[in-house]
């Protein structure tokens, strides 16, 4: 096996696009015409003002026609993030008579813990953690058990946007309603590459996922009671309002997604069983995690005995392959992933690859290729050859 240098480094593919894939190119263009026909403030009333309103308008009652929503539902929000924490502190506020226990995954995003444990640390209140098993899925039973008397909500994300795990958010739905809790689903990382369905009271989601410029959507259930843990603002549940033009990309890009769902699942979930099939077969003391088959199309994450995560994503950069590491709500950071260590698998010498929609089987393999030189290479650099 040949030592992989940087002079060997081909045409660039990035492999990590979760959360912020590249602008689909209708998106783009709506976000391009939005910025001449949109760019008023839409809360007033002359013409270029009514004008935005009808295009903040439509894009919402896209949004809420691709979710199975209605139009007064769906809010937007600047980022994934702020829809996260404002779902859990307005339903913790709204229900602070049932309690302030929150339920969540052990797997949750980031997001989703810092939030849950500042609404019940506020009102005297715990956090309920759910573990998973070795794939990333929750027992739907045993999340179950954790909701009862005293509970404000549940959480549980749709799927594991860093193992692709599709969690059973149907069965805890259906049980977690008949004790009278509302369901937060985190569809961030599904939105747009696989049905999400109805199983949810709240449905967060980040429009930066599919394909369009990143925006927080957030869909609450009319009746499902929420109250503003903020100062008073006009717009009463995303105080400010959101860019007009980011909304209308945001809707065209999850239509064009929809359209192009069937295709782009076949063509992905083909290349992420190449991944899977040839780092465990031409990597040496390689863990590849999450379930093989029930799962997002696109996802795929692995582990490396003896790597440091950052030099083998640094490797791997100066050949051109652009792939994340860490957890990814937290990779900036390259810390130690709490999603896989609540799979009980190994953490370090991560690789997460998320594919975009118009990936080249080419750079795939490529990426599989040059993958068992680099860790080979980074092993022998930190003196872990051979062991």
């Amino acid at each position: 096996m040949r030592d992989v240098e940087p002079s060997d480094a081909q045409t660039r593919a990035v492999l990590d696009v979760a959360g912020h894939a590249p602008l689909r190119p209708r998106a783009r263009a709506a976000l391009l015409e939005a910025l001449d026909q949109g760019w008023a403030d839409p809360r007033r009333l002359y013409a270029e003002a009514r004008q935005a309103r009808l295009l903040l308008d439509g894009a919402r009652e896209a949004i809420a026609a691709a979710v199975g929503a209605r139009t007064e539902e769906v809010d937007l929000f600047g980022t994934h993030t702020a829809a996260l924490h404002a779902a859990v502190r307005a339903v913790a506020r709204g229900r602070r008579r049932h309690g302030a226990d929150v339920v969540v995954g052990a797997v949750e995003r980031a997001a989703v813990h810092a939030a849950a444990a500042f609404v019940a640390g506020r009102g005297d209140g715990a956090v309920r953690t759910v573990p998973v098993d070795g794939s990333g899925r929750v027992d739907p039973d045993a999340f179950v058990a954790r909701v009862g008397t005293g509970t404000a909500l549940a959480a549980l994300q749709h799927a594991n946007g860093e193992v692709g795990t599709l969690q059973p958010v149907d069965v805890v739905h259906e049980a977690v309603r008949r004790h009278g809790v509302p369901l937060l689903v985190d569809a961030g990382a599904s939105l747009g590459h696989v049905e999400v369905g109805p199983a949810w009271d709240f449905l967060a989601a980040d429009a930066g996922d599919w394909g369009a410029p990143p925006l927080g959507v957030l869909v609450t259930r009319a009746g499902v009671r929420r109250s503003p843990d903020w100062p008073e603002d006009e717009d009463r549940w995303s105080p400010g309002g959101v860019a007009v033009p980011l909304a209308l990309a945001a809707a065209v890009a999850l239509q064009e997604a929809a359209a192009d769902r069937a295709r782009a699942d076949r063509h992905r979930r083909a290349l992420v069983d190449v991944v899977r099939a040839r780092v465990a077969a031409e990597v040496p003391d390689v863990e590849v995690v999450g379930d093989p088959d029930d799962r997002l199309p696109h996802v795929v994450t692995f582990s490396c005995l003896y790597v440091d995560g950052e030099a083998l994503v640094t490797r791997l950069d100066r050949l051109g392959l652009g792939v994340g590491s860490g957890s990814a709500c937290t990779s900036s950071a390259l810390e130690p992933s709490h999603v896989l260590a609540a799979m009980g698998v190994l953490t370090h010498g991560n690789v997460r690859v998320s594919l975009p929609v118009d990936v080249r089987a080419e750079d795939v393999h490529r990426l599989c290729d040059v993958l068992p030189s680099v860790v080979a290479q980074v092993r022998a650099d930190a003196g872990a050859a051979g062991l």
